[in-house]
């Protein structure tokens, strides 16, 4: 959680981009004209894509040397099965933010990793040079400009007999595409989703990013931001 200037009251949840035993990277969202994905930069940020906060306009004002105020690491990621040989990793948009990492992480311990990163145009798609050189990387766009013509969510079907596990992040319309994409193929594979709800306080207090699952309300900010895609009822979560 990351105080953004002075006069906030509320910080900002950002996820972890990578990580190494002395720096951690950010990936958050500015508003920029050509709307172009760069990679990120150690506690820094390059200009990403468009948004309507004010807290990621501050960010992008830091300096070198400029110190921010945060709390964590907070909540639960991502969960690798010390069984699973093989992972499918689906990014949509800027939620290849947390999945960097998670990609990393599956590299290090021998699995075998591959990444769908999808975006309505080629503008959009991170660049493949700033994610490990032995992830196998399957580009997306829905306008062809870039890698295949298509969605991630069309892609992942071909993938379910072949991998252990899946992670996903992205927007809710992704999440919703890929719960029903499951049913209509009977397709039983794990699958772990980060969600991104407005927070208050983002240690588990204030119970303002409560969503509804089948077990009951859980705080995402707590019980996730990672979840059982299985897990949550749809209908009731507003990102």
């Amino acid at each position: 959680m990351l105080k953004c200037g002075t006069n906030s009251l509320l910080r900002r949840p950002i996820s972890i981009h990578s990580a190494s035993s002395e720096e951690i990277e950010l990936l958050y969202a500015v508003s920029n004209i050509n709307d172009r994905l760069y990679p990120a930069g150690p506690m820094e940020e390059k200009n990403i894509r468009r948004t309507r906060g004010s807290g990621s306009k501050w960010l992008s004002g830091l300096k070198t040397g400029d110190r921010l105020d945060v709390i964590g690491p907070l909540g639960n990621g991502f969960q690798i099965s010390r069984t699973a040989k093989s992972i499918l990793i689906v990014a949509g948009g800027i939620g290849i933010a947390p999945l960097k990492f998670l990609a990393e992480t599956a590299l290090s311990l021998g699995k075998k990793a591959t990444m769908l990163v999808g975006a309505r145009t080629a503008a959009g798609i991170y660049p493949s040079q700033a994610l490990p050189s032995t992830l196998e990387i399957v580009p997306t766009t829905e306008d062809g400009s870039l890698g295949i013509k298509s969605t991630v969510i069309d892609l992942i079907p071909a993938y379910f007999n072949s991998v252990a596990q899946i992670f996903a992040c992205g927007p809710e319309a992704m999440y919703e595409a890929l719960s029903a994409n499951m049913e209509t193929h009977n397709i039983r594979n794990p699958v772990q989703v980060s969600l991104e709800v407005r927070m208050g306080c983002g240690t588990g207090v204030c119970y303002s990013c409560s969503i509804k699952t089948k077990q009951g309300m859980k705080r995402v900010c707590k019980e996730g931001p990672v979840f059982n895609i299985r897990d949550i009822i749809w209908q009731e979560v507003r990102i």
